[in-house]
């Protein structure tokens, strides 16, 4: 399984914006709950089906804790094929 990582580059009241690390896919949102799903349906347009085969993961800046780590798409990844 890969993991697909979100770095959150700015954070203000309101106003979420995040870059993936390893893909060509920004994201923004006014709250990290909304910005969970926005990477999700961003990874989801971007990889098509072969979504279901990573992890998404949100980071706040370097140091931060994971604040997300859940399969991304709708299904067990063991029903993804």
């Amino acid at each position: 399984m890969r993991e697909v990582v979100f770095r959150v580059l700015s954070e203000r009241p309101g106003h979420l914006e995040a870059q993936a690390e390893s893909l060509p896919i920004r994201i923004n949102a006014p709250t990290l709950e909304e910005l969970q799903h926005e990477a999700r349906e961003a990874l989801i347009e971007h990889m098509g089906p072969a979504h279901c085969t990573d992890r998404l993961r949100v980071r706040r800046d370097p140091g931060a804790a994971v604040s997300s780590i859940r399969p991304v798409g709708r299904r067990p990844a063991a029903l993804c094929r």
